[in-house]
């Protein structure tokens, strides 16, 4: 049995809780930037999916003996709580990470490489977007990819690690981009240089699986 001081034990509960403080904290930088793209709520939305995720983290039963319940705690909030596109998105995606951490028994790199594959798969069937249509999808699928491509052995801390790194570089792509999608689609040259907030949001996550984010500007800027 693996052993608490083991490199391959993550723990989904300190991830989530992160990423509930990095939501917060970076929730008005994620606000401008989606009044300039976007309806101008994601920032508020993802907050507000965060505040749901430690009220259920709260609420339940405690969970370090099940490596799950965190991330469908998340499912849970974002799924139910948050109103928008980006609610269901990134619900799906925490629904699809739990369900494949609950299947392997444990966050190990395999697990979350394949939830990270079904949640992409998921939002590309509900959102019907795709590469270079400047949205999540354009983070999620590099991060995805780094997941599945991490070499065995791999332990879980490290493997999401490389997959924020390819997230954020997803995130710079984005603002190359001319958006296929959603709102920023009818702005044209007006939404160039201007990152996809969703992306964003994506690289936020992963981020937070190391460390909480407290400012974007050296991603950003």
């Amino acid at each position: 049995m693996t052993t608490s001081t083991s490199p391959d034990v993550f723990s989904t509960d300190a991830w989530m809780r992160r990423f509930v403080q990095s939501a917060h904290t970076v929730k008005d930088r994620l606000t401008a930037l989606d009044q300039e793209v976007g309806d101008g709520d994601f920032g508020i939305n993802l907050s507000t999916g965060a505040h749901f995720t430690l009220r259920h983290l709260e609420a339940g039963p405690a969970s370090g003996n099940d490596p799950a319940a965190p991330l469908h705690a998340a499912a849970t909030a974002f799924l139910d709580e948050v109103g928008g596109t980006s609610g269901p998105l990134f619900g799906l995606l925490f629904q699809s990470l739990a369900f494949a951490v609950a299947e392997a028994g444990a966050a190990t790199t395999p697990a979350l490489a394949a939830g990270a594959a079904d949640g992409l798969a998921a939002i590309r069937r509900v959102g019907d977007a795709a590469p270079g249509d400047k949205t999540l999808i354009d983070a999620l699928g590099p991060a995805a990819e780094a997941l599945r491509a991490a070499p065995e052995g791999t332990p879980p801390a490290e493997a999401l690690a490389r997959a924020a790194d390819a997230a954020w570089a997803g995130v710079s792509e984005t603002a190359r981009l001319r958006a296929r999608m959603g709102r920023s689609s009818y702005l044209g040259e007006r939404a160039e240089g201007v990152p996809d907030p969703g992306a964003v949001g994506i690289g936020l996550l992963f981020a937070s699986a190391r460390s909480v984010v407290e400012d974007l500007s050296t991603r950003l800027d």
